[in-house]
């Protein structure tokens, strides 16, 4: 097969890829490729594996953004680890996967979507919203950014009153800048506003939350959080009455 036409591996439970890995299932496909869940044969333990479509990954390009990316932000634990990577053979082409660690969790765009009303409460809303922009301000610290935030690449794990988030796939937006890192804060805000119901919910948000969402105007975002660590420090700092 032409490599430009793979768009889907179609990797069944069961198959043995690159004579390591059981493949478990599907647990998401994007624009670079598809990741599954998969068994170590050797030590049975659960890894997620990206693999990525040939013709996104021109001689590895997309995969050493990743890996070196990854490798630099390793103890930031927002992300997810990466372990290494692997050649694969599939439709008779060549292609490389990343392996990484398995988090149990859920897409935070599929629980906004099965919540009553399509929305998350408020206060768990912002108890989520502090804890991304908690890690954020740990990747921006380290003068990177992750360039594809929004609510498909967000991972949520319930842990009794707390909520444990992870953030899956990176961009890359080239060197980074200031202007990568204010993208990171206006897309963070979305993921708030989509979290709270989005457009059809807006106009009843109590005052706090529409202070911190702006009307998405991405000036007025920019002057009132310039950076992550601002909007981290507000969450921590401002009053509201939870009645």
């Amino acid at each position: 097969m032409n490599p430009r036409e793979i768009t889907t591996f179609e990797l069944h439970p069961g198959r043995v890829i690159g004579g390591k890995y059981v493949v478990d299932s599907l647990l998401g496909a994007g624009w670079e490729g598809e990741v599954y869940l998969v068994e170590e044969r050797r030590t049975r333990g659960s890894r997620a594996a990206k693999l990525f479509f040939p013709y996104r990954n021109d001689r590895d390009r997309a995969v050493e953004f990743y890996a070196r990316k990854l490798e630099a932000l390793r103890d930031c634990p927002i992300l997810i680890s990466y372990h290494h990577t692997e050649t694969l053979r599939c439709f008779g082409t060549t292609v490389t996967a990343l392996i990484s660690e398995y988090v149990d969790g859920v897409i935070l765009g599929d629980d906004i979507k099965s919540r009553r009303g399509k929305r998350i409460p408020e206060y768990e809303a912002l108890h989520i919203l502090y804890n991304l922009a908690s890690g954020l301000e740990q990747i921006h610290a380290r003068q990177e950014y992750h360039g594809d935030l929004h609510s498909g690449n967000v991972l949520v794990r319930r842990r009794g009153v707390h909520f444990d988030v992870k953030l899956v796939d990176l961009y890359d937006l080239g060197r980074s800048s200031k202007a990568h890192a204010r993208k990171d804060i206006i897309d963070l805000i979305r993921i708030f506003y989509d979290m709270l119901g989005g457009q059809p919910c807006y106009r009843n948000l109590r005052a706090e939350m529409k202070y911190i969402i702006c009307g998405l105007k991405h000036t007025l975002i920019l002057d009132r959080f310039p950076t992550v660590s601002r909007l981290r420090e507000h969450l921590d700092s401002f009053e509201w009455d939870n009645g």
